[in-house]
C-alpha cells in the first residue's frame, strides 16, 4: 500500500523567520518517522497575494494561475502540518490567506500544527487556527507540537536546535496523523463514488 503524502507548510513569510529552520527540522523528523512521503511547502516561495479570486473557493472556479498552482499542490496532500508562529497572540496572515484560497482541496484531510513563539509556545496561534481548519472540513489533531522561547533554540547561523521532548512530541503528532490519514483517505474514496 502506498504511503500517504504529508505536506509540511511553513506559515511565516517574514525575513529572519524561525519557521524555515523549524520546518526543516520537522521534515527531517517526518522522513525518519517513515509513515509518509514528505513534502515541504514554504508560503514565502508559494507567494500568494492577498486573496484575489472573484468566485467563492467552494466553487473551485479559479481564474488566477497562482490559485490553480496552489490548488494542484494542496490536492496532492493526504495530511498537513502547519508550522506557524504566534504574532500578537494569534496566527499570522499568510497562513490564514493560504487556507482561505481553497475549500474542497482541504476537506476530509487531517491537519497538525507545530506552533512556536515566546512564553505561550505558539499555543494561541494553534488554538486560533483550529476553528478555521474545522470550518474547511479538515480534522485537527489533538497533539500539536509547541516550541516555547523560540529565540533560545535558534543558532547564530539561523539553525534550530530542538530539545529532546520536541522529538517525542513530533513523533506523537506524526503517529496520530498517520492513523487519520489512512482512515480519511478511505472516507474520501467512498464519498467520490
Amino acid at each position: 500500500m502506498q504511503k500517504p503524502h504529508l505536506q509540511i507548510v511553513i506559515g511565516s513569510t517574514r525575513p529572519g523567520r524561525a519557521g524555515e529552520a523549524v520546518g526543516d527540522w520537522f521534515r527531517d523528523v517526518a522522513v525518519k518517522h517513515d509513515a509518509f512521503t514528505v513534502e515541504l511547502l514554504d508560503l514565502a516561495v508559494v507567494d500568494l497575494p492577498l486573496f484575489d479570486e472573484p468566485h467563492h473557493p467552494r466553487l473551485g472556479r479559479y481564474v488566477h494561475e497562482h490559485t490553480k498552482r496552489w490548488s494542484a499542490k494542496v490536492s496532492a496532500g493526504d495530511a498537513y502540518v502547519f508550522v506557524v508562529p504566534e504574532y500578537n497572540r494569534g496566527y499570522n496572515a499568510a497562513t490564514k490567506n493560504a487556507l482561505d484560497y481553497l475549500c474542497q482541496e482541504w476537506r476530509r484531510k487531517p491537519v497538525g500544527f507545530v506552533g512556536y513563539g515566546g512564553v505561550a509556545a505558539g499555543a494561541r496561534s494553534v488554538q486560533g487556527l483550529v476553528p478555521v481548519v474545522t470550518a474547511l472540513g479538515m480534522v485537527p489533531m489533538s497533539r500539536p507540537v509547541h516550541i516555547s522561547a523560540i529565540a533560545r533554540s535558534m543558532t547564530a547561523d539561523g539553525g534550530f536546535t530542538p530539545h529532546q521532548r520536541l522529538g517525542d512530541s513530533a513523533a506523537e503528532l506524526l503517529d496520530e496523523l498517520a492513523e487519520w490519514a489512512v482512515d480519511l483517505a478511505m472516507t474520501r474514496r467512498a464519498a467520490a463514488r
